[in-house]
């Protein structure tokens, strides 16, 4: 049985063998897909960030990794020599900030476009996301918030989870005036997500020149205005993808066999 790599180790391995820099995003991915651990968490992206971030900033020039731009990574001619035989590469070295690196410390998590139809609704449902396939599934339910109720692409309503969880208040509108007007939704949330999948506590305070970026960063993700050249950057290691309801394919296969049972 192969043993399971560290996460430096994991690190060291895909961006060894890999002829270009890499996002830490496509990092995490290709150690979930090359299967170097089988515990990667329920934030793998955010957590390889944080390795090779907190090693450039205590080790220094010690450290293997070298930042070539926001977010993405590379080797140090040296490592990389020890690492793999591939030709040596002549991307230009960026000096970024280490603040540009940090996860985001507002908005720490959110979903785009999911579908309502994937939830078994009730009180208390499963908003199930997973930062990555692979990953660990996190229930949003509980999460705080701001989200947004979509006919189609258009936004009909925008909400805010504070008395009430997300789950609650998504539920609520299945069943008021909005209820037969809306098929996905959209929600950024403000409690941390620890790597075993929990929701952390509200932080009490933020610091404001944080708030500002979050701010925009959120309006660019939800309204995706044609004159912006990017998407929220500031959000890419928080973003959540849906993974339906196991209750939900348990009844589709129930009324499956129910309909065979009727014809024969």
């Amino acid at each position: 049985m192969k043993k399971e790599l560290t996460w430096r180790q994991a690190i060291d391995e895909v961006l060894g063998a890999s002829s270009t820099p890499l996002h830490y995003k496509e990092i995490a991915e290709r150690i979930i897909s090359s299967q170097l651990r089988s515990n990667v968490g329920a934030t793998p992206a955010a957590t390889v960030n944080a390795q090779i971030s907190v090693s450039i900033k205590h080790d220094g020039a010690a450290s293997p990794y070298v930042r070539i731009a926001k977010g993405t990574f590379s080797l140090t001619k040296a490592t990389a020599t020890q690492q793999s035989h591939t030709k040596e590469k002549l991307t230009p070295i960026v000096s970024e900030s280490e603040e540009s690196e940090e996860q985001y410390e507002i908005v720490s998590s959110f979903g785009m476009f999911w579908r309502r139809d994937a939830i078994q609704w009730s009180a208390t449902p499963k908003l199930l996301g997973m930062q990555q396939l692979g990953a660990t599934p996190v229930d949003f339910n509980k999460q705080l918030g701001i989200y947004l109720l979509y006919d189609g692409r258009e936004v009909i309503y925008i909400g805010r989870t504070t008395d009430r969880p997300l789950g609650r208040r998504l539920y609520e509108h299945t069943l008021d005036r909005l209820a037969a007007r809306w098929d996905r939704f959209s929600w950024f949330g403000l409690l941390p997500v620890s790597e075993s999948g929990q929701l952390a506590s509200l932080p009490t305070t933020y610091e404001a020149a944080k708030i500002i970026p979050a701010l925009e960063a959120i309006l660019i993700e939800a309204l995706e205005p044609r004159q912006n050249r990017k998407r929220g950057d500031d959000l890419s290691a928080v973003e959540f993808i849906q993974k339906e309801d196991p209750e939900i394919h348990k009844k589709r296969v129930k009324a499956s066999l129910e309909a065979a049972i009727e014809k024969l």
